[in-house]
């Protein structure tokens, strides 16, 4: 795949339309602890959510302002507890507190100022997937 610095380079990128999204842009990195990598015009915005990334647009850039708004995003993070007191003390909707899930993730669901709904998730164990019911695919991607 070819580089581009004007691309972040993760594979997966979620795009979420907002009203504002200067206002989103700093809710979301105030609150989740993201950065902004990347702003374009006044329509659209790239943030750093540790290896990964998620962009920003404008609920009206698409043409016809009828993007949809319910999307959901899982972020993987180091401390559930400590994000979750976060983003409560800034304002985030607690859909689902911290909970341990039986394959190995601690998580929790927030709702934003945008009505999306995000997961943030803490390994705590290495559980093989057929285990809980999981169909592995190929697990890790990287070449050996």
């Amino acid at each position: 795949m070819l580089a581009n610095r004007s691309i972040p380079s993760s594979t997966v990128m979620p795009e979420l339309p907002y009203s504002d999204v200067a206002e989103a842009v700093d809710w979301l990195c105030n609150t989740f602890g993201f950065t902004l990598r990347l702003g374009i015009g006044n329509h659209r915005a790239q943030l750093n959510v540790g290896d990964g990334a998620v962009v920003v647009t404008d609920r009206g850039a698409a043409g016809d302002g009828a993007r949809p708004s319910g999307h959901a995003v899982l972020v993987r993070i180091d401390d559930v507890n400590q994000h979750h007191q976060r983003a409560g003390q800034h304002g985030a909707k607690i859909v689902r507190p911290p909970a341990d899930q039986p394959f190995g993730e601690r998580q929790y669901t927030v709702q934003d100022l945008g009505g999306h709904h995000w997961t943030f998730s803490q390994s705590i164990a290495d559980i093989a997937p057929e285990t809980w019911g999981g169909t592995p695919g190929q697990l890790d991607p990287r070449p050996r």
